[in-house]
């Protein structure tokens, strides 16, 4: 019987081992455990200790005590050797256990309340209507557990509760004693309740990433997934709104790849970027394009391409000369990024090197639609417009006949 019986017993051992160290504990810091004298036939009403965040169960016991008598051991005292609530609710022998050894011969009934206001309006009714939890028949002692799964009187944002007694006894005053422990779940004392995750989530909607997307439904969900791992929620919310959106930026790039959106978040970027140049605003396209591509080492090569072109036109042209080798480098065979650079030759006084390029790729297309010399002759045109140094504009144009 022996071999039969011990496996079970570790079994059993590592199971509540396991539980206790993986799943929460009893919090023996901020327990409730409040001694209550009560005149023959009152009413009163005390408040809980606040509940730590995280809370997802609590055990209560009341008892009533006679005058001489005293509590043998408190609640959390006898809560060490019960790896979590889930074996107290076994049953009602486990619940019966946690009841005090002793009790005198008074009784009361009890409520629980979630609010102040349904409270105060027992206190004045004696009505446990509004009550969450209410025990009509009068007790010398009880004990339960009361989980957030089961009861109304536990909810994510539960902090407090309000225990409310009535003496039954209309000649003698009564000594109530009440505990309260509450369990706290590991993972639920972070903060991210439901809630908290709306939260952070309305403010990620609001930043410049997700208010590009458009659907960010799914980018919002990750970030948030990212962010709980590394801060508790109310560490996150402490930072400043500049903090917080570093922590984004820190982010974004995975999330934007985990949720197959970095394609179209850089298409976006590649678009408005663009619609800066056409509107002038070279240096506003040019750190676009920058930040969100280009440093993040996701620039192709008409990214470099499109790059040069913004320094060009804002007479850099050595940084275009820069750009352009790279997204040669990048594709060679891409022939709008051979005119920039025959562009950016000519700009340099390297006619010899822009005559090269000319003479090499004239007569093919740059897209399906366009040929080299239109391009060059539409161009050069723009760039007169702007103001750019025409010198060998006409040397160029001769290079098309």
């Amino acid at each position: 019987m022996k071999f039969k019986i011990l496996p079970l017993f570790v079994f059993l051992v590592s199971q509540a081992s396991f539980s206790q160290e993986m799943d929460g504990y009893w919090d023996k810091e901020r327990i409730t455990n409040k001694e209550i004298k009560l005149s023959a036939g009152d009413k009163i009403v005390i408040k809980s200790e606040d509940l730590p965040i995280g809370t997802t169960e609590f055990v209560y016991r009341i008892t009533l005590l006679d005058e001489n008598q005293k509590m043998v051991g408190d609640l959390a005292s006898v809560l060490k050797s019960i790896p979590d609530p889930y074996y107290i609710g076994k049953g009602a022998g486990g619940a019966l256990s946690l009841a005090s050894a002793i009790s005198g011969s008074d009784t009361c009934t009890y409520g629980i309340f979630t609010d102040s206001d349904k409270a105060s309006d027992y206190a004045k009714s004696g009505d446990f209507k509004k009550a969450c939890l209410y025990q009509p028949n009068p007790v010398s002692k009880d004990v339960k557990v009361v989980s957030m799964q089961k009861s109304t009187c536990l909810t994510e944002n539960t902090r407090i509760l309000w225990f409310a007694f009535e003496n039954k006894n209309w000649i003698m005053n009564e000594k109530i004693v009440l505990e309260i422990v509450p369990w706290v779940d590991k993972k639920a004392s972070r903060g991210w309740s439901q809630d908290n995750r709306k939260i952070v989530s309305g403010f990620i909607k609001t930043s410049e990433t997700a208010l590009r997307l458009p659907n960010p439904d799914a980018f919002c969900f990750t970030m948030i997934e990212k962010i709980q791992k590394e801060y508790k929620f109310q560490e996150f919310q402490k930072l400043s709104a500049t903090e917080k959106n570093v922590v984004l930026a820190k982010f974004e790039d995975a999330a934007l790849a985990e949720t197959n959106n970095t394609q179209v978040f850089n298409k976006i970027i590649r678009m408005e970027a663009k619609t800066m140049a056409l509107q002038g605003k070279f240096e506003n396209a040019l750190q676009l394009l920058n930040e969100k591509i280009i440093e993040k080492g996701k620039g192709t090569a008409l990214d470099y391409n499109s790059q040069a072109e913004q320094y060009i036109f804002t007479r850099q042209f050595e940084k275009a000369l820069k750009s352009l080798k790279i997204a040669e480098k990048i594709d060679p065979s891409e022939l709008l990024v051979q005119l920039n650079l025959a562009h950016t030759y000519m700009f340099l006084d390297n006619m010899a090197a822009c005559r090269e390029i000319h003479q090499k790729f004239k007569e093919q297309n740059v897209s399906a639609n366009q040929t080299w010399k239109n391009k060059t002759i539409n161009d050069l045109d723009t760039f007169q417009k702007a103001n750019l140094p025409s010198d060998d504009f006409k040397k160029v144009l001769r290079l098309m006949d």
